[in-house]
């Protein structure tokens, strides 16, 4: 049976599907093996591998560092996106000082600035040429990436509306706080780099150990995989492996 599953996996993935691509329109002959796929092969390679105690183990590594790569992106986006909203509330702010509409000077800005600072000031743009409630509209949107810098900016269109300051100088406010926070973010990310790249050594460090076992002829791989507590380490090992990392990469990542 698991001949026969190996078998089909192989003839799926098999990338020489010439009588299918011809019978598919011509922009998109390219076969595209659904993911599944590649899990249910990689999973059953793993298992003839190093059996039950390497599969758990491959699962435990595989799934703690799509978190962290999903984490890292995250965080590196939210960086990017305070910093455009930033530079956008520059534009806003250089086009009150000379004399422009609020509704006009976002706008403008709304025009060089990306996603999704971009959603942001074209809302606050569209609520005060419409008189509106600039602040409501802004509490009410749904921005992952900028939650707490559209709080603050809903907060210091407030302040201004509500006492009469300068909105040029109440977002210029708000901007530098926004500087102040992406650059202490910049620097704690780069001091941080050592710490993780150490945390990283210390995890490759029992990959290490067992390749040197091997050439040296204790055969540790064959106590991993064919021995039921080589079974059980291999499996330990890989979670608390996997909890070290995750936990340096927890602390030693600050979000903007």
């Amino acid at each position: 049976m698991l001949s026969l599953l190996l078998l089909a996996t192989a003839l799926i993935v098999w990338p020489q599907l010439r009588p299918l691509r011809r019978l598919r329109p011509r922009d998109k002959r390219e076969v595209v093996v659904p993911p599944y796929i590649w899990l249910a092969a990689a999973a059953t390679l793993t298992y003839l591998v190093a059996g039950v105690g390497g599969l758990v183990a491959g699962a435990v590594l595989a799934v703690t560092g799509r978190r962290i790569l999903k984490q890292h992106r995250r965080n590196k986006a939210l960086r990017q996106a305070a910093e455009a909203l930033s530079n956008g509330l520059g534009g806003v702010i250089d086009e009150l000082r000379a004399g422009a509409h609020p509704a006009q000077a976002a706008e403008s800005a709304a025009e060089d600035t990306p996603a999704p600072a971009k959603e942001v000031l074209k809302a606050a743009a569209a609520a005060s040429r419409l008189g509106g409630d600039v602040e409501r509209t802004l509490r009410e949107m749904k921005q992952p990436l900028l939650g707490k810098a559209v709080d603050q900016l809903a907060r210091a269109w407030h302040v201004s509306a509500k006492h009469g300051v300068a909105l040029a100088d109440v977002l210029d406010a708000t901007r530098r706080d926004l500087d102040q926070r992406a650059a202490f973010a910049r620097q704690v990310h780069a001091r941080m780099a050592g710490p993780r790249a150490s945390a990283l050594v210390l995890a490759v460090l029992p990959v290490l150990g067992v390749l040197l076992g091997e050439f040296s002829g204790a055969r540790p791989f064959h106590v991993l995989t064919s021995t039921a507590a080589g079974q059980f380490l291999l499996a330990l090992g890989a979670v608390l492996g996997a909890a070290g990392v995750w936990w340096t990469q927890r602390i030693t990542e600050v979000q903007p």
